[in-house]
């Protein structure tokens, strides 16, 4: 009788906790879901948790209550309480596929990939179809360093249709690291698929894009055959040519090679076919992208003067808009109309008045400068730009479209979590400064992706700072400003301070008067963090050869100037001393190499910030990474960098590629 009654006293229960944890989950899928807010998602965390212990109580062994909340906990950063509740699920019911799959996402997030692929295929042994498990090879594959393995189980992914965002996010991830060495037809469909994809950072697979277009058109092939109009039915190049810059000698090439025969044809008929049409508008935007790099021969500038002298009268006779079109897009493929005489007329109509398919490069060529230049009139040094020719004046660099990919969060929660502090006496609105913020990507993702902040970001650059307050603005955040130094300095001089201090790239040696030590010293107070790199890019033995160019022939930062050096350089690039040059991303933009060649980031500024970290009773390391991202043991980084401090060269960190966080003591 009393087995009798316990057992109907246990059915009576399961019903109401069944139901308890259907609302839970229904509450948990709120809270992952990209629609809402971090804070409306943190609510929803809050209810899931509240059904599932209400469900524990009836059901203290229910194992898909304790894995559910399991999950909760990983989220809430809870990573001990996470492990141990998934495993009492499995003690409660062994051989569930979907809690071998949550322990291996604990895994990842304790930084054993190897570890969490080995729960991820348990997963698999349970459940073959199982998408969640199978993604989660994919990443612990790429966080091991195996990407081309990790690339081909998020392609099959996206075959099956698990078109989730962490899957082309890794994809694209992965895509950086292969090397391409002959034409592949799959990959050219995977690489449109990611170009295609929305929201992804399209410009961080240019090079990979652009060692597929090289194959495909055996560029290394001097008798090889590129026809015009296959090239302007080719979506993966187009595609290309509108959303990377490709840092590929030969693919420039082509892209020279490309936009001349176009202008060839339309010299001999003194039209643009429509067929041309998406090809040269393409070309249009990449020729922005690298600031006008590409190089012209005489004739092709002698016709694109003529074409705009050719547009000038024809808006002097108030000619209709239809009648401009072609012109337009020739004159764009060569410079920024936003430079041309007749600019100011080109402002009697609004962006949207223009046909869609050109809206883009008019964007780019001319109403986007429109705005950047308004806001450049802001700034006390917008005066060192008003006796440069219009050409001259810097273009902002780096070049981007959308932002990574992350999952919101806090900055709480990554302070908690990340490097495991306490924040129980932080506001609730953290202060970020972004110093060094070239074009604000950096920055705004911080903005963007964490609800609890407001961002500084600053810049040497009034370019960057125009652009990135421009983009911002498009994107409705109001939670960052775009400032040059002498802003921040001020803010900082009037008293206020911030919590976390990101520094990117190092102030110039042309800014003297700058202490970026005694900056970021006055700026933080006890508890702040530091984040930094130990790396300094920008310097090749071709960036030194070219400094030294400068020097001897006092040469200025003219477009011409920086033209003929990348000729020059290109010309040469077999030569061992270009080699890492020409196969560094900033090589491809006028903007990068200006910034390079005539700002070089001030090696001494990097060097005094870390002397400054390196004081123990002031500073603490409390994370380092490697360019993996792999945490690494802070005792013996923190002798390397004391040893460096004082003097020791042999145990220098300066170009060892490492992230480090460092806290204010007092």
């Amino acid at each position: 009788m009393q087995a009798q009654h316990h057992i109907q006293e246990s059915s009576s229960q399961q019903a109401p906790a069944a139901r308890l944890l259907l609302q839970a989950n229904l509450a948990y899928g709120e809270s992952n879901s990209s629609g809402l807010s971090h804070i409306q998602r943190l609510k929803a965390r809050q209810g899931s948790r509240g059904y599932l212990e209400q469900a524990l109580a009836l059901e203290p062994e229910n194992a898909g209550a304790l894995g559910l909340l399991g999950r909760v906990e990983m989220d809430d950063g809870e990573l001990e309480k996470a492990h141990t509740l998934f495993n009492a699920s499995l003690n409660a019911q062994p051989g569930q596929a979907q809690q071998y799959a949550n322990l291996g996402y604990w895994a990842l997030k304790t930084e054993r990939p190897a570890l969490a692929e080995q729960y991820f295929l348990q997963a698999l042994d349970c459940e073959r179809q199982s998408a969640a498990a199978f993604c989660g090879v994919a990443h612990a594959k790429r966080l091991q360093g195996q990407f081309d393995v990790a690339y081909l189980h998020y392609r099959k992914l996206l075959e099956t249709g698990a078109e989730w965002d962490s899957v082309f996010s890794g994809m694209l991830s992965c895509a950086q690291h292969l090397e391409v060495n002959q034409a592949d037809s799959a990959l050219a469909l995977d690489a449109i698929a990611l170009l295609q994809h929305d929201g992804l950072p399209h410009q961080e697979i240019g090079r990979f894009v652009g060692a597929i277009i090289h194959q495909q058109y055996d560029l290394d092939n001097p008798t090889a055959e590129i026809l015009l109009d296959a090239a302007s039915e080719d979506e993966l190049l187009i595609l290309a040519l509108q959303k990377t810059l490709m840092p590929n000698p030969a693919v420039e090439e082509l892209v020279v090679m490309l936009r001349r025969a176009i202008t060839a044809e339309v010299a001999q008929t003194v039209e643009l076919r429509d067929e041309l049409q998406r090809l040269a508008l393409a070309i249009g935007q990449y020729a922005d992208r690298t600031g006008y790099a590409l190089a012209a021969e005489d004739d092709e500038e002698r016709l694109v003067t003529a074409i705009n002298d050719s547009v000038q009268a024809q808006l002097a006779l108030g000619e209709p808009q239809d009648a401009l079109i072609g012109s337009l897009i020739i004159s764009a493929m060569y410079g920024a109309l936003f430079h041309q005489s007749f600019a100011v007329q080109l402002g009697q109509w609004n962006l949207t008045d223009w046909p869609v398919a050109t809206q883009s490069i008019l964007a780019a060529s001319y109403y986007d400068r429109v705005l950047e230049e308004s806001i450049k009139q802001n700034f006390d040094e917008k005066a060192d730009e008003l006796c440069l020719e219009k050409t001259d004046v810097p273009q902002a660099w780096p070049t981007w479209s959308h932002l990574a990919y992350h999952a919101e969060s806090s900055l709480k929660h990554v302070i908690a979590d990340e490097l495991k502090l306490p924040t129980d006496s932080l506001p609730d609105v953290l202060r970020i400064l972004v110093c060094g913020a070239q074009s604000g990507q950096r920055a705004m993702e911080l903005a963007r992706y964490l609800d609890d902040v407001e961002v500084i970001a600053v810049d040497e650059s009034l370019a960057n700072i125009a652009k990135a307050t421009r983009m911002a603005t498009e994107m409705n955040m109001d939670n960052i400003v775009f400032w040059p130094w002498s802003i921040a300095q001020r803010f900082v001089a009037d008293g206020h301070q911030v919590h976390w201090v990101e520094v990117g790239r190092l102030p110039s040696t042309a800014m003297t008067a700058l202490s970026l030590t005694a900056f970021v010293n006055d700026a933080t107070s006890g508890g702040a963090i530091v984040h930094m790199q130990t790396a300094i890019a920008e310097q090749t033995p071709g960036d030194t050869q070219i400094h030294k160019l400068i020097a001897e022939h006092r040469l200025q930062p003219t477009r011409t100037t920086l033209r003929q050096l990348r000729r020059m350089i290109l010309a040469n690039r077999q030569d061992e001393t270009w080699q890492e040059l020409v196969n560094d991303d900033g090589f491809y933009s006028l903007g990068g190499c200006r910034d390079r060649w005539f700002r070089p980031q001030d090696t001494a500024q990097l060097k005094e910030l870390m002397a400054m970290a390196s004081n123990e009773v002031e500073w603490k390391l409390v994370k380092a990474r490697d360019a993996d991202g792999h945490s690494l043991a802070t005792q013996p980084v923190q002798k390397q960098i004391q040893a460096e401090a004082l003097g020791n060269e042999v145990q220098s960190l300066m170009g060892q590629t490492l992230s480090v966080y460092f806290q204010r003591r007092r």
